[in-house]
């Protein structure tokens, strides 16, 4: 009986080595014997006109990534509060870097806010937060991402389907290798982080070269982002938030936004104890919110250009670091 037991958990630990090391091969496998595979080629190649063969031959090479399965799948963390959460892109250093950048590339920020009425220090601001100017843009190959996230993530499969047509549509409109273009576990891409639709709808060949090169070319990449601010409602020469002041919290919180569309108006939140530090329209559609701030509760009152900068992320706390870091550029550009 004994001898038979040694025998039984010496064949249940082979059969564990043996499960892990498939395991651990299934996480790198290729997506060239993929199931969905078949009918996402038939299917591009119905609609956008691919050979089967060469695309065949792409997810050949394109791999599966479990760490970016475990990124995406990684239950989200406690929303921090914007005393937390401020501090991480609001620093000395991303300011400094910002200059630097400014400096850098004056001349092609100076035109994009020319001919889009977006202002540099935004332009920067948004490079900064995305990716501290092009210093960390990802190091995933896109087609690894997207192909992770289409196939063998059924919670948002549409999306990332979607995102590798588009993907494959640039690369074959900008003439580069699919195998070759890097980003972000989800598959943004490039200084301003563009998702392969973002780019395809709003990314531009800001210095006329033929291409657009959002990785390499930070004009092209400034030129990119004051197009999507304005191609999503940026309102040139306004500001994006103002400060409130308030009478009672208990009133002023009905105030308060449940998303991010401007839904209140001015005068509405006027009626429920919020008084602007500035003059506003009070017929103007806004978006009212408050943050937990170093020195408590501040309540601030979004326009337009705010709602513009959350099509970027749809975050309030993404919107404000960003108009912060924006100021803050803006002033030390001036000192």
């Amino acid at each position: 009986m004994q001898t038979v037991l040694f025998k039984m958990k010496g064949l249940v630990a082979c059969l564990g080595l043996t499960l892990a090391a498939t395991y651990a091969s299934a996480q790198e496998t290729t997506y060239a014997e993929h199931p969905l595979l078949a009918p996402f080629i038939e299917e591009v190649s119905a609609e956008f006109g691919f050979l089967a063969e060469p695309l065949h031959s792409v997810f050949a090479q394109a791999e599966r990534k479990q760490a970016i399965l475990d990124a995406i799948s990684r239950p989200a963390e406690r929303v921090k509060l914007w005393k937390e959460y401020r501090p991480i892109f609001i620093t000395q250093a991303r300011v400094d870097k910002g200059i630097e950048f400014w400096a850098k590339n004056q001349e092609a920020l100076q035109r994009a806010e020319d001919e889009y009425g977006v202002p540099a220090e935004f332009i920067v601001a948004i490079i900064g937060v995305e990716t501290i100017y092009g210093g960390n843009t990802g190091s995933y190959r896109v087609i690894d991402a997207l192909s992770t996230l289409a196939f063998d993530y059924p919670p948002r499969e549409p999306f990332f389907r979607q995102q590798l047509k588009e993907y494959l549509l640039l690369t074959r409109e900008e003439q580069v290798n699919p195998l070759s273009l890097k980003g972000s576990y989800a598959g943004a891409m490039g200084l301003p982080q563009f998702m392969p639709g973002s780019f395809r709808a709003y990314a531009v060949d800001f210095d006329n070269d033929g291409h657009i090169d959002i990785w390499q070319n930070p004009t092209d990449a400034v030129g990119s982002v004051a197009n999507y601010f304005i191609k999503h409602g940026w309102q040139p020469g306004q500001k994006v938030v103002v400060r409130a002041d308030i009478k009672s919290a208990t009133k002023a919180d009905k105030g308060l936004s449940e998303s991010l569309d401007p839904k209140i108006t001015v005068q509405q939140l006027q009626k429920l104890g919020w008084k602007p530090r500035e003059s506003l329209d009070k017929k103007t559609n806004v978006t009212a919110f408050r943050l937990d701030a170093e020195q408590g509760p501040e309540y601030w009152i979004g326009l337009a250009n705010f709602h513009a900068i959350t099509r970027y992320n749809r975050s309030v706390m993404y919107a404000m670091a960003v108009n912060e870091l924006a100021e803050l550029l803006a002033a030390s550009r001036k000192d």
